[in-house]
């Protein structure tokens, strides 16, 4: 199979957020190594006790971080220091670097505009996908000859397996319409899996369709389409993401927040919390009674009810780590379903994506050379084969589509 196309903007394991990325540019820190005092001799010092101390205190380690973290983007003092030529060549550098900047928000803004070109090219081939999916139309003959010439020739496991699944089908099979669970098996071996929960996928197995669509100012709309089910009214799940106004450094856009619709839950089936029951007794009458009590739980369904970044007001303060994660994870999910998900679910339902996820690619040994092997040593080699047999052991999984 071809490896798929990647994206020409990589999306980073860290989320640009407003408080990790400046507006404005980052000041410029010289690399070059300031004057020093050779002269000055420091004393042995006893490195275990300091991580006593430390180990004893962690206030005071706290109290070290904050400081530290307080002189990011504070001048050395070295470029003030040097002759007034200097700086003014040091000024025009940074002047170049603004223009610079200038060029990189309008590449931004064209990329910007060549993706939403691309995507009403992708839109169609999208419905298809979703009406074949759903029972709605069958694929051409185009499409599966097509499909076939990208597959390996199966091994005697594969041909027995899909005789087998062939014979329990029966006469069922002729009726069967779509691929079902089709979204819930593509999630389950995406980044996505870690937040779906048993309970959660009862739901999900009535999703329908995810799909996305691009805002008139910078961000995006991801929709997810479910069927009748058990659980909420919902038809449509839209979450929207968006980004600042204003270009952040080296020209990329800043995720600003992001807004989720409001489920309207059925009766005693909200996902997102438990009811727990607590048996009390009157102290006077000794008479119990049942008391109920309801409390949030982890859910996908989370994933439409985003934490709020904090007010401008309160961006000086320290930020909440907590607060900081779940707003980089937010992000970085919104992203996995528009570059990932949505554009090859087909490559996650039957799992072929975590191959180049992972990095999990064929090689030919041919492409190595004997010379290579003596650089090697006995202990490296070992390690080498223990990963090839859990690189392995991963790939065997990866390829199993996982249904519930």
């Amino acid at each position: 199979m071809s490896e798929p196309i990647r994206n020409s903007r990589q999306v980073t394991d860290t989320a640009p957020t407003p408080q990790n990325t400046p507006a404005n540019n980052a000041p410029i820190s010289s690399k070059a190594q300031a004057p020093g005092v050779a002269s000055i001799k420091e004393e042995d010092f006893n490195t275990a006790a300091a991580a006593s101390i430390f180990a004893q205190n962690p206030r005071l380690i706290s109290m070290m971080e904050n400081k530290l973290s307080g002189l990011i983007g504070q001048s050395s003092g070295y470029v003030e220091s040097l002759p007034a030529p200097v700086r003014r060549r040091v000024a025009g550098l940074k002047g170049i670097q603004k223009e610079h900047s200038k060029l990189e928000a309008e590449f931004q803004a064209e990329v910007l505009q060549l993706e939403t070109k691309f995507f009403a090219k992708f839109t169609p081939l999208y419905e298809r996908r979703s009406k074949i999916v759903n029972g709605g139309s069958e694929p051409t003959d185009a499409d599966v000859e097509a499909g076939e010439a990208d597959e390996e020739e199966d091994d005697e496991e594969a041909i027995a397996a899909k005789a087998e699944a062939d014979k329990n089908a029966g006469e069922d099979a002729a009726d069967l319409k779509g691929i079902p669970e089709f979204w819930l098996s593509a999630m389950k071996n995406s980044s996505l899996a870690e937040t779906i929960t048993d309970r959660d996928e009862e739901a999900l197995k009535s999703l329908v369709d995810i799909r996305m669509e691009y805002l008139d100012r910078p961000g995006f709309r991801l929709i997810f389409e479910f069927a009748e089910n058990a659980f909420f009214d919902n038809k449509l799940l839209t979450k929207t993401y968006f980004y600042q106004e204003e270009n952040g450094y080296g020209g990329d856009f800043i995720y600003d927040h992001a807004e989720g619709d409001s489920i309207a839950w059925k009766p005693s089936q909200d996902l997102t919390v438990k009811v727990e029951s607590k048996r009390q007794r009157n102290k006077n009458t000794k008479q119990t009674r049942i008391v109920k009590k309801t409390i949030p739980t982890p859910s996908f369904f989370d994933f439409f009810n985003p934490a709020k970044p904090p007010a401008e007001e309160d961006e000086e303060e320290e930020i909440d780590e907590d607060l900081e994660a779940k707003l980089e994870l937010d992000y970085q999910l919104g992203e996995d379903i528009k570059e990932k998900l949505i554009p090859r679910a087909i490559d996650w339902f039957t799992g072929e994506a975590l191959q180049f996820e992972q990095g999990i690619d064929d090689f030919d040994e041919d492409d190595f050379d004997e010379d290579d092997e003596d650089d090697f040593d006995g202990e490296e080699d070992d390690e080498d084969e223990e990963d090839d047999e859990e690189d392995a052991g991963g790939k065997k999984e990866a390829t199993e589509c996982k249904q519930s």
